[in-house]
């Protein structure tokens, strides 16, 4: 399998899986089904992480393709920046679900209509549309009977136009993320940033189930979670930056895939918190109080793909590195 089986195997689940859950949310509201809204909240996010592998292995797809007999570099460019700009989109989306979904937690446990869920419905009926366009350009790419060359760009609907033009330069973008060597660093600065706010919030979170600090309830520290949600953002957005800048280095870093993995295995680590009995059993844990084995089981987990997280990424070489294997 190289890295075009991987685009093609991935590139279907975030497209699909956000189609379904905007079915969901719409079916939801005509029901006022809180079941339905809530499995929604959580495809939006589960979409949003495998998004960003997807578009990761879009790079070493091109590579495998690009040199191939009728593919051409313009459908690429422009399947590139449509890409970009779903995925901006889409991670928006699931930052707001994720926010929809601690709200979840509060007292009355009622996904009650406001300015969240509003912005849910907006942003994710515009992902859908985005990401149907990054499906079309795709297959273009590959399908000349459909379109070729330069001609695809030209022509199209006037909706297709007008999108175009909001859709980055893959080329400008990548140039302007390694114009300067402080704002790389400024870049590295703020996702270290990022990760001590992620690190430090759940971290201590899941020291506290395995028994550490026991005289802290569990609730009150599950209410700095947001802290963790927005150093998650911050590394999400200087990671996405650093790949645009040196996608051909990173594509080809094992360690680089190896801490993507990680990454994949913490939101499955989540999920399992959340949609089991552990949050449940341990939620309301006052001073004191042990959590229970399935608790203790993914708190310990989770420290040890954070770990992996933090180890993996240090083996991925330095500025001054990636400029010369760029160059």
């Amino acid at each position: 399998m190289n890295f075009a089986h991987l685009h093609l195997l991935l590139n279907h689940f975030p497209i699909i899986g956000t189609m379904v859950g905007l079915g969901l949310f719409l079916i939801s509201l005509g029901g006022k089904n809180e079941d339905l809204r809530r499995a929604s909240l959580i495809i939006f996010p589960a979409m949003a992480l495998l998004g960003i592998l997807t578009f990761f292995s879009g790079t070493g797809a091109q590579g495998a393709i690009k040199k191939l007999p009728g593919v051409s570099e313009a459908l690429i460019e422009r399947h590139q920046g449509a890409a970009m700009l779903a995925l901006l989109f889409m991670e928006i989306t699931g930052a707001l679900s994720l926010t929809g979904l601690w709200k979840l937690h509060g007292t009355s446990r009622q996904a009650r209509w406001n300015w969240n869920m509003s912005a849910v419905l907006l942003f994710s009926i515009v992902t859908v549309g985005l990401m149907a366009r990054v499906g079309n350009t795709g297959g273009d790419i590959r399908h000349p009977e459909i379109s070729s060359g330069q001609e695809a760009v030209a022509e199209g609907s006037m909706m297709s136009k007008m999108v175009h033009a909001f859709e980055p330069a893959p080329a400008r973008v990548a140039e302007l993320m390694t114009a300067s060597k402080w704002w790389w660093a400024f870049m590295m600065d703020m996702h270290f940033v990022g990760l001590v706010l992620l690190i430090g919030t759940v971290g201590i979170l899941d020291l506290r189930m395995l028994g550490f600090a026991k005289q802290i309830p569990i609730g009150a520290l599950h209410r700095l979670l947001p802290w963790a949600m927005a150093g998650f953002g911050i590394n999400l957005v200087t990671g996405v930056m650093a790949f645009t800048g040196m996608d051909q280095y990173y594509t080809y870093d094992w360690a680089f895939w190896l801490k993507m993995l990680a990454i994949m295995l913490l939101g499955l680590n989540v999920a399992a918190f959340y949609l089991t009995d552990a949050f449940e059993s341990v939620e309301h844990l006052g001073p004191g109080e042990d959590a229970p084995p399935l608790a203790k089981f993914i708190a310990a987990t989770s420290l040890f793909l954070w770990f992996a997280v933090i180890t993996l990424g240090r083996y991925i070489q330095s500025f001054s590195d990636t400029i010369a294997i760029h160059k």
